[in-house]
């Protein structure tokens, strides 16, 4: 079983690996190369691998492995971003898609052009400004499309491995995706050189027009210094006189204010004299609340020990009263125990009494009764 699983895995591992990577290796232009260098090998490998029919239990365990693929990739659908869960049209982007990653090749070309010229780091930022969060989204949405296109693809060879034990979808989708990865590389290469001519005069008529707007920007700015030197030298005269009235008005003010403070300090002194008396008052009769009410807790506390005391006393009379009820009452009832006991007794004697004289007496009647016959047998 070890080795028809390595059999499997080697089979079918390139060929999930070729279809992750036509999907994501086309993302940006920087990853051309590195698709051919990984694709063209790989592409290879597998059409030299000839078709084969899988035996049932190497069909089960593949299938297995499918489902399992299936599971992982559903619920990397489940957990995508909550503002792309639903939607239906993630299929229909492909043109925008496009527009995206052509942009994005020929911006990386065009940069070179601008580098050259001294201009690159100032419009790069201006553009990747825009262009960074569109290329964001695109990238998510491709990601979602490979993810729903794998999907989609193991389904179908999953079905074509339970029905015919062979993977020819699978390798149809391999061939498509090669068939779609030229065409684009096409695409690419013949609308970048057009695109890139006209975009290169563009940008040389629009450095010319820049550099002609700067030097007229330098000229109004040197204009500009020359006017504010003026405006510089009025401002500091204007400060000295203002600094002189503001420090004149200054201890004017500071004078005035001391005069103020002064005459309120008085009033002040008045009025901490009038609170100390009052304080001092407030204090004395204080202390006088403070001494009766103290007087007041002595003799409460006094009266308080007598009740207390009291009902020690109550409660220990009490309590020898109840000890003493429950002593009478237990002697009570060990003599009405006794008592029963007795009667219980002289009631047995009594029945046995009469029991004996019952017996008696039938005997004696049986005696009489028996003398009687006796004698009237003798008689006769």
């Amino acid at each position: 079983m070890t080795n028809s699983k390595l059999k499997n895995s080697n089979i079918l591992f390139p060929l999930f690996m070729y279809l992750v990577l036509l999907k994501l290796l086309l993302l940006t232009p920087r990853c051309l190369s590195l698709s051919h260098a990984v694709l063209v090998p790989l592409s290879k490998n597998m059409a030299n691998k000839k078709m084969e029919i899988f035996s049932p239990l190497e069909a089960v365990q593949i299938c297995a492995v499918l489902e399992d693929c299936l599971d992982q990739l559903a619920i990397l659908g489940y957990i995508m971003p909550v503002s792309y869960e639903g939607r239906t049209d993630i299929s229909n982007v492909g043109a925008s898609i496009f527009k995206i990653l052509l942009f994005s090749f020929l911006f990386a070309k065009y940069s070179l052009v601008l580098m050259t010229f001294g201009h690159f780091n100032r419009i790069q930022t201006d553009d990747l400004s825009i262009i960074r969060p569109w290329i964001a989204v695109m990238f998510l949405l491709l990601v979602l499309v490979g993810r729903q296109y794998a999907s989609d693809v193991i389904a179908e060879t999953l079905q074509e491995m339970q029905t015919s034990g062979t993977f020819q979808s699978l390798l149809q989708a391999v061939q498509r995706e090669e068939e779609r990865k030229s065409n684009f590389y096409t695409t690419i290469i013949r609308l970048g050189e057009e695109e890139g001519r006209k975009e290169i005069k563009s940008l040389q008529k629009r450095l010319q027009d820049v550099k002609k707007e700067k030097d007229l920007e330098l000229q109004n700015r040197n204009e500009m210094i020359a006017y504010l030197k003026d405006q510089l030298q009025e401002m500091k005269a204007k400060t000295d006189m203002e600094s002189r009235y503001v420090k004149k008005d200054t201890e004017l003010q500071v004078y005035q204010t001391q005069k103020k403070c002064s005459t309120v300090e008085s009033d002040l002194f008045i009025e901490t004299e009038k609170l100390r008396i009052k304080t001092d008052e407030e204090t004395r009769v204080h202390m006088e609340i403070e001494n009766f009410l103290r007087q007041q807790q002595m003799k409460l506390e006094e009266k308080l020990e007598y009740w207390m005391e009291k009902y020690e006393k109550d409660t220990e009379s009490k309590q020898q009263e109840l000890n003493t009820l429950k002593a009478s009452k237990a002697n009570d009832l060990a003599a009405l125990q006794e008592l029963a006991k007795q009667c219980r007794l002289f009631e047995q004697v009594i029945i046995e009494d009469r029991v004996e004289k019952e017996a008696a007496r039938r005997k004696v009647e049986q005696d009489a009764l028996e003398l009687k016959s006796v004698k009237k047998v003798m008689a006769y």
